[in-house]
Formats: C-alpha cells, structure tokens, sequence
C-alpha cells in the first residue's frame, strides 16, 4: 500500500502538494479531478487508469491524495483527516496568513514539508488509532446505506401489496360489472316473457269473451 500524491487546495487552486520521487507525473490528472469536486462539503474517491483520488471537501478547501488501489480507503481517508486537522491548525498558528488570501503553491515551502512527513509516516507506519476511527466512519456510511437499502425494500414491498390489492379490487370489480350486465340481461329476457305471456292471456280471454256469444269459431255474430 502506498500514498503517492496529496495536496490541499482551494477550489482548483493547489495551495501545498508532495509527491513520491521517481513518480510519473500526475499533475494533469490532479487538476481534471480538482475540476470536478462540486462546492459543497463532501467526501468521494474517483478512479482513475489504477490509481484512485480520494478527497475531503470542506469549507471551500480540497484535502486530496492519490493511492494505489491496493491501498483500500481506510487508510487514505485516515491520511486525509489528519491532514486536514494539520492544515487547521497550521492556518490557526499566529504566524500564519490566511488561507483565503494566498496564491497558488502559496503554503508550498511552509507546509509542504507538513505534508511530505505525513505521506511517509502513513506509507511506512500509519498510526493504529487514525486507521480505527477511520474504519469506524466507513462503518457508520455503511450502516445508514444499509439501513436506507433496507427501507427501500420495506417501501418496494408495501407497494407491491398495495399493487396486489389493487389489482384484486380492480378483478372484484370486472367481475361485479360482469355480474351486473348478466343480471340486467337476465331481468330483460324475464321482462320480455312476462309481456309476452301477458298478451297471451290477454288475446286467450278476449276469444273466450268472443265464444260466448259468436261460439267458438266466431261464426254466429256474423250470421245474425
């Protein structure tokens, strides 16, 4: 595992920096990702060839290094923390000047150095208690995504019950409008009978009405 290239900037501009001798250089590569941290606080690593830049973003200031993916992110997010909290406390220090009003490279012979004995202790012996806390802040991200993923899926199985249900009522439905129409044909046909059976009779008495005075075949009337 090895720390390579780190720096603290602000925005795009590189205020200190150390990189390992011998070392291609990555500096191309370092303002292409500066250039891409958006403004606000955050923490994320970005990939690049077989390298990966993992970065602080707090108060308009950048802590970046670069490592090589063997390196993991424990231990580069754990360099980046104690940098930072140099880098507060060398800004804090009466001598200093105000990080808001330096040039770039303008902490590059006070704290440069700062930086360069930090990559070496992380690289050689990083501190046991850095990397704990460090492993326990992933912990804490990994839980709430977990917990999060899990509510996600509590809330994608309430809804696929609220589907269920819904497309059984939907089918209670069909089947009710089914049910209805057959009814309503039903009671039609009934209607029908009933008329037609009421004519019958109707025609049946006024013939037998008829029969009692012309008989039968409703000759006599006629004949008188």
């Amino acid at each position: 595992m090895s720390l390579i290239h780190a720096l603290v900037a602000r925005g795009q501009t590189i205020l200190a920096e150390h990189q390992q001798a011998g070392k291609r250089d990555f500096s191309q590569a370092t303002q292409t990702i500066l250039s891409k941290i958006p403004p606000n606080d955050s923490k994320l690593t970005y990939v690049w060839e077989q390298y990966l830049f993992h970065y602080v973003s707090e108060g308009g200031f950048i802590y970046l290094v670069m490592a090589d993916d063997s390196a993991g992110r424990r231990m580069p997010f754990a360099f980046l923390s104690e940098l930072q909290r140099k880098a507060c406390d060398f800004n804090s220090a009466p001598s200093s000047s105000s990080r808001e009003d330096l040039p770039a490279y303008g902490l590059q012979g006070s704290f440069g150095p700062v930086i360069s004995s930090l990559m070496h202790t992380y690289n050689t012996a990083p501190p046991t208690d850095e990397l704990a806390r460090a492993q326990s802040e992933l912990n804490q991200v990994k839980d709430i995504m977990v917990q999060n993923v899990e509510q996600i899926l509590s809330r994608g199985e309430r809804i696929e019950l609220l589907v269920d249900k819904t497309d059984a009522m939907a089918g209670q439905a069909t089947a009710f409008r089914r049910g209805a129409r057959s009814v309503r044909r039903q009671m039609w046909w009934k209607n029908k009978k009933v008329l037609g059976l009421s004519i019958v009779v109707a025609l049946l008495l006024i013939w037998m009405l008829a029969a009692e005075f012309c008989g039968a075949a409703l000759n006599k009337c006629g004949s008188s």
